[in-house]
């Protein structure tokens, strides 16, 4: 199947929703040094097609339960740039609204505006990762996913159409991004509504390349991490009261500017939404029978 129920190793800490999942793409090329993807995909950051993709997902649909949303995409990013010349998100989503599927978009990338006439017709929402506006640290953190300005900007367009936004600041690393105060200023700003956030959990992979990038600070959070840490299944987590810290400190300007949070594999009771991922942002109709 295309379209599978989201799953996310039956983590204990999943607090989301029943949801579904679906990738339109195999691998990633933003390659991005924090992402876990490496470690259960073979050529993870290797973007490539999927055989029979539409085929697949017309027969999926026609079984699924149209009540439950659709996420886009929690392996791969759905506007990387294979889609500018393939267009499969976009296909997948004409074929979605066709069936009246509710679809929250996550994305780094900024040709998710192209589609705006789309899911503004839809029962959509876009959650936007942006991790930073600091363009140095962005673009090692990053490489080759667009700019914070560029995801800011595509944001407020989306917003600008009625089409609700969150964002995901995620993950946090200690003394890498974690001063989030003028980004959610910013977000606030240009009508982001809901922020979900989380901190670095790196596996053995992500380690060593978040080493090659920052090696100074992974020196210092190295201790933090696999001697004062916990490993919770294939991931490694920092102290307890190191990622409440964090999160507070998230949550706490999300309340001075209005915008609901919530974390993701945390295990703290601070959420102020009525979903962690911001699929309660989705419309209960399409915007035109509201």
């Amino acid at each position: 199947m295309a379209i599978t129920l989201f799953d996310p190793w039956r983590s204990k800490l999943c607090t989301c929703p029943r949801k579904y999942s679906l990738n339109p793409y195999t691998g990633c090329s933003y390659s991005c040094v924090y992402c876990y993807i490496t470690s259960y995909i073979p050529r993870g950051f290797e973007a490539r097609l999927k055989k029979n993709l539409l085929k697949q997902v017309k027969r999926d649909i026609a079984k699924l339960d149209p009540r439950i949303p659709v996420t886009i995409s929690n392996s791969s990013d759905p506007y990387q740039p294979l889609e500018r010349d393939y267009r499969q998100t976009r296909a997948c989503l004409e074929l979605l609204k066709d069936f009246n599927f509710g679809v929250e978009i996550i994305t780094k990338g900024d040709l998710v505006v192209r589609d705006a006439d789309l899911l503004a017709e839809m029962r959509a929402a876009v959650a936007m990762t942006i991790t930073t506006l600091d363009e140095g640290i962005a673009v090692k953190l990053e490489p080759f996913a667009p700019s914070p300005e560029r995801r800011l900007r595509a944001l407020q367009r989306l917003a600008e159409r009625g089409i609700p936004v969150a964002c995901r600041i995620d993950p946090i690393i200690p003394e890498i991004n974690d001063d989030v105060s003028v980004l959610v200023k910013e977000l606030a700003d240009i009508g982001v509504t809901h922020v979900t956030s989380s901190t670095f959990k790196p596996r053995p992979d992500s380690w060593r390349r978040f080493s090659k990038a920052f090696p100074e600070s992974a020196a210092k959070l190295k201790e933090l991490y696999f001697e004062k840490g916990e490993r919770i299944q294939n991931s490694y987590y920092l102290p307890g009261e190191v990622r409440f810290k964090l999160m507070k400190r998230v949550r706490d300007a999300c309340d001075k500017h209005g915008i609901t949070f919530a974390t993701c594999r945390e295990g703290f009771r601070l959420n102020t939404a009525r979903s962690c991922d911001g699929t309660h942002l989705l419309r209960s109709s399409y915007p035109g029978n509201a």
